[in-house]
């Protein structure tokens, strides 16, 4: 029967002895692996790899792989105090009410732009904060009035809100407000006001006598409808466009006959009701509305060219202006 070598190993100071199948080797420190034969397994695992999972500062590993076809793919993740703004639910905007006229007292309205016998004014609903402090018509910059104008050929060119005087010299054109005194939105006027100032349109169409008036906003039109049929309008009487003739504004009095600048009976001013250029009125995409303005700008060329309107120059509407406001 061949021998076998013990290893002696002390255990709570106490000699014991075991068969070489009861040792364990490895190749630890805590072991001299030189003074013990290995198994063929011992043997084998000093050359095993061990996977070390050591990321350097700069996102590389400190210990590189002896297998050069088989990398390990280190993922780095930066934390970040800053949450996604798609997470972020949306301010809801809070929704204006009536504001009492004194709120906005220190705001001078707008002068309106009208002179006799023009093509056409618009009526917009009211002067917003900014565009009271500017002192120009349509003044926010989210307001899309001018933008518009241009596209539909009714100018041609993009004017400056500070270019808002130039509209009659330049274009045969105009404007005004149903209500003249600003505030922040149409919710902070009242009902009252909007109907007084439908009966101010009507006074302002007889004496100027524009061919049309284009209304900028279906709320406008709305609340004139109110206060001439005392009711509100449906939803099958509301349409975009011309409007039937029943509807002319700035018609004479009942019993009345007014002539206009060619000695015709004066029926009143046509309506053409077209969408509101404010920037919170997304409703419709900006191609709907200039598809619904295009119309209008195609009909005042035509009228300027049968006219045969020449514009005036720029310095002597100034002058006019400065000695009307003196």
């Amino acid at each position: 029967m061949p021998r076998t070598r013990s290893t002696k190993s002390e255990v709570a100071g106490q000699p014991s002895h075991a068969s070489a199948h009861e040792v364990h080797l490895s190749d630890s420190a805590e072991t001299p692996t030189a003074s013990l034969p290995m198994s063929f397994k011992g043997q084998l695992a000093k050359y095993q790899f061990t996977e070390i999972d050591t990321v350097s500062r700069n996102g590389t590993s400190d210990v590189e792989s002896p297998r050069a076809t088989k990398r390990t793919r280190t993922t780095v993740k930066i934390a970040t105090d800053r949450k996604s703004t798609e997470s972020r639910p949306k301010k809801k905007r809070k929704p204006s009410k009536f504001a009492e006229p004194s709120k906005y007292a220190h705001l001078s309205p707008l002068v309106d732009i009208l002179e006799p016998n023009l093509i056409c004014v618009f009526v917009g609903t009211n002067p917003g904060v900014q565009t009271a402090i500017a002192g120009h018509a349509y003044a926010h910059p989210s307001n899309h009035f001018w933008k518009l104008l241009h596209s539909s050929g009714l100018t041609d060119r993009r004017l400056k809100p500070e270019e808002d005087r130039s509209l009659p010299a330049l274009y045969c054109m105009g404007n005004t407000n149903i209500v003249d005194r600003p505030s922040k939105d149409a919710a902070e006027l009242s009902k009252e006001e909007t109907a007084a100032g439908t009966a101010n349109l009507d006074a302002k169409f007889l004496k100027y006598k524009p061919e049309a008036v284009c209304i900028v906003g279906k709320g406008i039109w709305e609340a004139i409808w109110r206060y001439r049929y005392n009711k509100n309008m449906a939803k099958a009487e509301f349409k975009y466009g011309w409007q039937d003739e029943k509807h002319n504004m700035g018609k004479s009095k009942q019993g009345e006959q007014g002539m206009d600048e060619d000695g015709n009976i004066w029926k009143g001013s046509r309506v053409f009701v077209t969408t509101s250029t404010s920037g919170l009125a997304a409703s419709l995409k900006p191609a709907e509305k200039e598809a619904i303005w295009k119309p209008f700008g195609e009909w005042v060329q035509k009228r300027r060219a049968e006219r045969g309107f020449v514009p005036r120059p720029i310095e002597a509407e100034d002058a006019t202006q400065e000695w009307e406001e003196s």
